[in-house]
């Protein structure tokens, strides 16, 4: 997060660690996970006011799956987590995101709805989050890392996930409340 250490190389590291454990434990940490505040608000405004909403994360799919039960992306890319016979085998599906996948992730999503990147915004906090943050319209610091507040100007430090509506000039009387 810091971008002190080669990112795949340490996700590849740590899940190696994990090799054997059953499945039914990673459902267990889902059920506990909760959304980020503002996050449902920001979704459904979005949506509601016809954008498109993706999320791209270094992390895994399995928990990224919880999320979208909870809201509703257009677009997911995350990293597989490989689960054969109910355990996981230690390892992640190839290709793994990246800094550089987030930034192609964010590209390629424009592209395809022929945005120019001057229209899109993304949010991040790591390190991997910075050549994304760089490349959309709108680059927001969400509660970051040291070095991303360092590199990004826009940024929210206090406050939820709404203050991206703010940011784009919605008022509070346009938001959409989404599913708690």
């Amino acid at each position: 997060m810091n971008g002190e250490i080669d990112f795949a190389g340490a996700l590849k590291s740590r899940v190696a660690l994990l090799e054997g454990l059953p499945e039914g434990e990673l459902a267990r940490a889902a059920a506990r996970m909760r959304l980020t505040p503002g996050a449902s608000t920001l979704v459904a405004t979005a949506r509601a006011h016809g954008a498109c909403v993706a999320l791209v994360t270094g992390g895994f799919a399995y928990f990224v799956r919880h999320v979208q039960s909870m809201l509703t992306f257009d677009a997911v890319v995350a990293n597989d987590l490989v689960i054969e016979a109910g355990r996981l085998t230690g390892e992640v599906r190839e290709p793994i995101v990246t800094k550089e996948g987030k930034e192609a992730a964010l590209r390629r999503l424009a592209a395809e709805r022929g945005l120019p990147l001057s229209a899109t915004l993304a949010v991040g906090d790591g390190a991997n989050d910075l050549p994304m943050l760089k490349a959309a319209g709108l680059g927001v610091a969400f509660h970051a890392k040291p070095v991303v507040v360092a590199e990004i100007e826009n940024r929210i430090d206090f406050g939820d996930l709404t203050g991206l509506l703010y940011a784009q000039g919605f008022r509070a009387e346009e938001f959409v409340c989404g599913p708690a």
